[in-house]
C-alpha cells in the first residue's frame, strides 16, 4: 500500500485550485526515497514459495547476468526435481548451474558444486546441510549461504558464461568440494597439477540432439590433497582421477584453517571443453571474486537504471525492480564467441556448430503478450538479435520455435512466433533476415506436413484454413484456444505482409484474422468449441477449464480477440453487453469445472483463492482483460482494477506472485502496468493506459532519449486519472503511441480518489480495433 508521511510531503494550497489546471501549476513537493543503487531492491527469492499444487511464481533464485547463457541457483530439491529451490525447505544439496525456464520444462546441462567437512558425504540426500534464510543472502549478482552442518559458507557470483565460487571453511583436516555432474550421462576428470576438474553433463528433458553436451571446467586456487570420483549408483572410486557413466562426480579434499577461503572459477560451453576454457579466460581471467561480483552488479545496475523510479513507497519499489529483474533473464543467450571473437552457437536443432545468434528457453505463448513488446520498446537491438536467432532456428530445423528449451519442446499452443516477428518489424526494428522469417511465418500458417511435433507450426492448420476454425470433434485438444490464437497471429501477418508490400497475402491474412467470429456463440455470449459440421460442442459449460481451451475456460478465452475488440463488442450485442460480460467475470464467485483434468490444477486454485471472481491473473490468457474497459468507454474501471491487482497480487516476497511467473510475462505485466500503460495488441504501435503506480518514472531509451511518466496526487486510494498531459498538451485518449514514447517526452497524470468518467471515455478515445481501422485514417 502507498503510505504518505505528512512530515515528508508538503502540499501547496495551489492544489485546491480548479481541476482544469495544467501540470505546471501543481506545486506538490515529492520526496524520493529511492537510492542510487537499484540492485539492492531486487529480491531473487520472490516467487520461490511454490509447489506443484500451488504456484506463487514457480521461480528459483537466478544468480545470473541479464539474458545469460548460464544461471546459478541453490538447490534444496533432489537432482531432476523441477522445483529445484523451495523456500520452505530446510536443507541444501549444492549450488547448481541451471538452464531451467520453468519447473514444467525442467532443466538441461545442469551440474552442481557443494562443500562438506568431517566424514565424507557425497550422496545427495546425505550431503544435504541444514540452512536458514537468516544466514542466506540473495541478489542477482551474488548468493551466499551458511551450511550449518559443515560450519562452511558457500558463495557464487556470475558472468554470462562463467562464475566464481568462494568457500569459507572451518579449521579441519577434512574439507571437501564435490562436483556432481548429474545423471543421464556425465564425465569428470580431475587434473591435480592444474588444480582443475573438467567434464561434461548431458542431462536433459528433451529438445536436444544426440550429441548434446554441456562441457565444464573448474579452476581452483588450492592444491588438492585428496581426489576421489564416483560412478553409477553412487559407487565411490577412491584415489581416482576420472569417471564416466550414467551419473558420475568428482571429490577433492583439503586441510583448511578457520576462515580459510578456497576459490573456484567455473565456465562451461555447449560447444567443447576448449570453448569452455576460452569462456573462462575471456569472462573471468585473473579477476578476483570481488571484481567479478562488481562487474555483475554494475551490469545489473546499468540495466535496472534504464527505468528509474522516484517514489516514497519502498515496498512497491522493491516489487517493481524484482519484477524487472525477471523480465531481463529470458530468453537465454545460447551463443558463444570463438577464438576470433566471432559469434557461434551449438545448434539444439541439428547438433552442428554454426555462426550467428541463437536464443532459447522461452515459451512464446506466454511472452508474446508483454515481454517481447517490452523489448521492442526498451531493447530494440536485443530484439533484432533475437529475431536473427529465430531466422537461424528456421534454417536449422525448418520451423520456427514456439517453446524452445533448448530445442523444440512439445508444449502449449498457438503460432505466436509470428506475433513477435511482426511486432518487431512493424515497430521499425531492423538488422535481421526479414525475408527468411517471412517465409517461416507463412510456412507456419499454411503447411501441415513435416511438423516435428504438435506445438510447432499450427496443429489443425488444414481445418483452420478450410473451415475457419479448428474443430472440436477431430481429436485436436484445445481447439478453440488454437483458433483464437491463430486468428491473432493472422492479424499480425496481415499487418506484416502489408508493410512488406505483399498485398495479396495481406488480404488473405486479414480475412483469416476474422476467424474468431466463427467460435462466438450468441446464445451464451461466450466463445465455444465448434464441431466440423458447424454445430457447437454440446454439452457446454463455460466454467469448464481445458477441453476446448488451454489452461482456462470460456470466460477467460473469449477476450482473446486482441486485435478487434470492437468486433467482439458487436458480437456480444454492443458496448453495454460487453461491459456486462467483463463485470460478470469479476463479480461472480470463483466457480469452476475441473473435470477435464480430473483434479484441480494449480492455475484453477490460484484463481479461486484471490477473491477476484473468475479473473485468473495467475495465468496468461486473461492478463490483458482489465484493459479492455478502455475499449468500452469505461477506463476508470481499468484504472481501479489494475491498481487493485498490483496492490494485492504482487510483492517482493517468496509468495509474491499469484501463479506461474513464466519467463518474465507475469512480471512484465506488472512493469508495464506500474508505468501506467500496457501493450494489449502487439502488432500495433499502441499501449493502453491504466493507472500509474509511482510519483515519477524515467525511461532511458536505447538512443539515450528519455520518456518521463509523472503522477501528482498519487495516493493508495487515488487510482483514478483526473486529467493527463502529453508533452504539455491535454491528453484525452486512453492509449499512447509507441513512436511518441520513442521520441522522448513527458506524460503527466493528475490522480484522484473518485473516477473522472469524462476522461477518455468517448468512442474517439478508444484504443485500436481492426473493425475501426478505417476511421483511424
Amino acid at each position: 500500500m502507498k503510505m504518505r508521511n505528512a512530515c515528508l510531503v508538503a502540499v501547496s494550497l495551489s492544489l485546491l485550485a480548479c481541476a482544469n489546471q495544467t501540470p505546471q501549476q501543481s506545486h506538490q513537493t515529492k520526496v524520493n526515497l529511492v537510492a542510487e543503487d537499484l540492485v539492492q531492491y531486487v529480491n531473487p527469492l520472490m516467487g520461490t514459495d511454490s509447489k506443484f499444487s500451488l504456484s506463487n511464481g514457480n521461480t528459483y533464485p537466478a544468480i545470473a547476468t541479464p539474458w545469460a547463457m548460464h544461471f546459478w541457483t541453490p538447490m534444496t530439491a533432489p537432482m531432476g526435481d523441477g522445483w529445484t529451490y523451495k523456500y520452505d525447505d530446510d536443507t541444501l544439496r549444492g549450488i547448481k548451474q541451471t538452464h531451467q525456464p520453468s519447473p514444467w520444462l525442467n532443466d538441461y546441462g545442469a551440474f552442481s558444486l557443494m562443500a562438506v567437512t568431517g566424514s565424507l558425504k557425497f550422496k545427495e540426500d546425505e550431503r544435504a546441510s541444514w540452512f536458514s534464510h537468516k544466514a542466506e543472502q540473495a541478489s542477482p549478482d551474488h548468493y551466499s549461504v551458511y551450511l550449518a552442518d559443515y560450519d562452511t559458507s558457500m558463495e557464487v557470483t556470475p558472468t554470462e558464461r562463467a562464475a566464481q565460487f568462494r568457500f569459507t571453511f572451518p579449521d579441519t583436516e577434512q574439507a571437501y568440494i564435490l562436483l556432481d555432474a548429474f545423471n543421464k550421462g556425465s564425465m569428470v576428470k580431475i587434473l591435480p597439477e592444474q588444480r582443475k576438474i573438467v567434464g561434461y553433463a548431458r542431462n536433459n528433458h528433451g529438445g536436444v540432439p544426440e550429441n548434446f553436451h554441456n562441457y565444464f571446467v573448474v579452476q581452483f586456487d588450492k592444491d588438492f590433497e585428496l581426489t576421489h570420483t564416483w560412478h553409477d549408483d553412487w559407487t565411490l572410486q577412491e584415489n581416482s582421477l576420472s569417471s564416466k557413466g550414467e551419473h558420475v562426480g568428482a571429490i577433492i579434499g583439503f586441510k583448511t584453517q578457520r576462515g580459510e577461503q578456497v576459490h573456484a572459477k567455473v565456465a562451461s560451453s555447449f560447444i567443447s571443453l576448449e570453448q569452455a576454457e576460452l569462456n573462462l579466460q575471456r569472462e573471468i581471467g585473473q579477476d578476483s571474486f570481488a571484481q567479478t561480483q562488481a562487474k555483475a552488479r554494475a551490469t545489473w545496475q546499468q540495466e535496472l537504471s534504464r527505468i528509474r523510479v522516484e517514489d516514497q513507497d519502498l515496498d512497491q519499489v522493491r516489487t517493481f525492480y524484482s519484477a524487472l529483474y525477471r523480465v531481463l533473464l529470458f530468453p537465454r543467450k545460447f551463443y558463444e564467441y570463438d577464438n576470433n571473437n566471432q559469434l557461434i552457437h551449438y545448434s539444439p536443432y541439428n547438433g552442428e556448430v554454426l555462426p550467428g545468434y541463437m536464443f532459447t528457453d522461452n515459451g512464446f505463448w506466454d511472452t508474446f503478450r508483454a515481454v517481447f513488446p517490452f523489448f521492442t520498446l526498451m531493447y530494440p537491438e536485443l530484439d533484432a538479435q533475437i529475431m536473427a536467432g529465430l531466422a537461424n532456428t528456421y534454417k536449422e530445423s525448418g520451423w520456427l520455435p514456439e517453446w524452445a528449451s533448448p530445442g523444440h519442446r512439445n508444449v502449449m499452443v498457438g503460432s505466436n512466433s509470428a506475433i513477435n516477428i511482426a511486432d518487431a518489424y512493424l515497430k521499425g526494428i531492423r538488422g535481421f533476415d526479414m525475408e527468411t522469417l517471412y517465409q517461416a511465418v507463412k510456412k507456419n500458417a499454411e503447411v501441415n506436413e513435416g511438423r516435428p511435433m504438435t506445438s510447432v507450426g499450427r496443429e489443425g492448420v488444414d481445418y483452420y484454413n478450410k473451415l475457419g476454425y479448428v474443430p472440436y470433434d477431430v481429436g485436436i485438444h484445445e481447439n478453440a484456444a488454437r483458433t483464437l490464437e491463430y486468428a491473432f497471429a493472422d492479424f499480425n501477418l496481415y499487418k506484416l505482409a502489408k508493410a512488406l508490400g505483399k498485398e495479396q497475402d495481406a488480404e488473405l491474412f486479414r480475412q483469416r484474422s476474422l476467424n474468431y467470429r466463427n467460435l462466438f456463440d450468441p446464445d451464451t455470449g461466450w466463445m465455444r468449441g465448434k464441431n466440423a459440421d458447424g454445430s457447437f460442442q454440446s454439452p457446454f459449460n463455460p466454467l469448464k477449464w481445458g477441453d476446448a481451451f488451454t489452461e482456462g475456460n470460456a470466460l477467460h478465452y473469449t477476450w482473446s480477440v486482441f486485435h478487434d475488440i470492437e468486433g467482439l463488442k458487436q458480437l456480444m450485442g454492443g458496448q453495454q453487453a460487453f461491459i456486462d460480460k467483463l463485470d460478470q467475470v469479476f463479480d461472480m464467485p470463483p466457480l469452476f469445472d475441473d473435470s477435464y483434468y480430473g483434479f484441480t490444477i494449480h492455475e484453477i486454485r490460484e484463481m479461486q483463492i484471490v477473491n477476484m471472481g473468475n479473473y485468473a491473473h495467475g495465468n496468461q490468457p486473461i492478463q490483458h482483460m482489465i484493459y479492455l474497459y478502455n475499449h468500452a468507454g469505461q477506463p476508470w474501471k481499468a484504472q481501479y482494477k489494475v491498481r487493485d491487482v498490483m496492490d494485492k497480487l504482487y510483492s517482493a516476497t517468496p509468495d509474491g506472485y499469484c501463479g506461474d511467473e513464466d519467463n518474465g510475462q507475469t512480471s512484465a505485466w506488472y512493469v508495464f502496468s506500474a508505468l501506467g500503460f500496457y501493450p494489449v495488441t502487439p502488432g500495433t504501435p499502441e499501449y493502453v493506459i491504466g493507472s500509474p503506480l509511482f510519483d515519477k518514472v524515467t525511461l532511458t531509451l536505447e538512443d539515450g532519449k528519455t520518456f518521463v511518466v509523472e503522477s501528482s496526487n498519487n495516493q493508495a486510494d487515488s487510482p483514478y486519472i483526473q486529467q493527463a498531459w502529453l508533452n504539455g498538451k491535454a491528453l484525452n485518449k486512453s492509449w499512447l503511441d509507441h513512436h511518441v514514447i520513442q521520441a522522448g517526452g513527458k506524460l503527466h497524470f493528475d490522480m484522484g480518489q473518485t473516477p473522472n468518467k469524462a476522461w477518455a471515455s468517448s468512442s474517439s478515445a478508444q484504443p485500436y480495433s481492426m473493425s475501426l481501422e478505417a476511421s483511424r485514417h
